[in-house]
């Protein structure tokens, strides 16, 4: 199945949000109707630094074309890896939101929970982590992110950004074992909380030493999709990285969730996608980074044992 990419010139993270999600078509709009626990999933790694946080005002874009769709109730839901999320919620101005439309504020960090348990640094599974329900109970998740480099696993956008949040504080430290262990990590959680909608605001990103202390950068463009592992893929290469030097992007790549070659994406764009390619700083120590890599036999391995995991799923 090919995927579709929209993308956009962005210059007000409210107007060109709102813009591109009209291209959202009517089985999406029925499922977003009908959703009985949608959940938007913002990032909040800093609860004070707004340049790594997603943009308030990205998320009032969604609320809004939400609300034009369905009555129920509405979760934002996020666990900061440092602070409580009420301040980010302060902070950020979301409060104000609850004014305007039904929403529930959910913090992760204090969620009922399941307990999975994911590799080590020496990529033998038996790390016990918490991952919060409401993600793992969602039937609908919406994760919208600004494009930043990071520090482990070179980018972190929608996928990264759910399954991190997710993670349950005291154990998100769990999860980073070593740039082997984080990137098969990351892959192996994901298949649980798979988001339906990605929203990519390179309005304004993050290069350099990411997440949080990076420098700003003006990338000007919006992407919508349907497909995470295609939205995230195609922002690397709109960052000016290679989604195959990404671990965890290779790994959903190769468990079959997506494709990560723009050749077969179609793309619905205002202007040829390479026009948007600006190419990121990356973090000082991304050349570190790059050796997530497994050896053939210990890839062979894991995929085959996340792919048990995938057919457990299967209904």
């Amino acid at each position: 199945m090919v995927s579709k990419i929209f993308l956009n010139d962005n210059y007000d993270h409210y107007k060109d949000t709102l813009n591109i999600l009209r291209n959202i078509d009517n089985k999406t709009r029925e499922r977003i109707r009908n959703s009985s626990n949608l959940v938007i999933k913002p990032n909040f790694v800093s609860t004070y630094n707004q340049i790594s946080a997603t943009p308030l005002n990205t998320v009032k874009a969604i609320l809004e074309y939400i609300s034009k769709i369905r009555r129920k109730d509405i979760i934002i839901a996020e666990g900061p890896a440092f602070s409580d999320l009420k301040e980010g919620l302060k902070n950020y101005g979301y409060y104000q939101l609850k004014e305007q439309y039904n929403l529930e504020f959910i913090d992760l960090n204090k969620d009922d929970f399941e307990i999975f348990t994911v590799w080590n640094e020496k990529i033998i599974k038996k790390i016990k982590v918490r991952v919060a329900k409401t993600i793992l109970e969602s039937d609908f998740i919406i994760s919208p992110v600004r494009p930043k480099t990071h520090d482990t696993v070179i980018v972190t956008l929608s996928i990264k950004n759910v399954v991190m949040g997710a993670v349950q504080k005291g154990y998100k430290v769990l999860m980073h074992q070593g740039f082997r262990g984080i990137n098969v990590n990351i892959a192996y959680l994901a298949i649980f909380m798979w988001p339906s909608l990605t929203i990519i605001d390179g309005l304004v990103g993050m290069e350099g030493n990411g997440p949080i202390n990076g420098s700003p950068i003006s990338s000007n463009f919006i992407l919508l999709s349907e497909n995470p592992l295609v939205g995230d893929s195609i922002t690397s290469l709109l960052m000016g990285f290679n989604p195959l030097n990404i671990g965890y992007l290779y790994y959903l790549w190769k468990l079959g969730f997506g494709e990560i070659d723009p050749d077969n994406v179609i793309f619905i764009s205002e202007k040829n996608w390479k026009e948007y390619i600006r190419e990121y700083k990356p973090h000082v120590t991304y050349k570190q980074q790059l050796n997530w890599k497994l050896d053939p036999e210990t890839e062979r391995k894991i995929l085959l044992e996340i792919k048990e995991e995938i057919n457990k799923l299967s209904p």
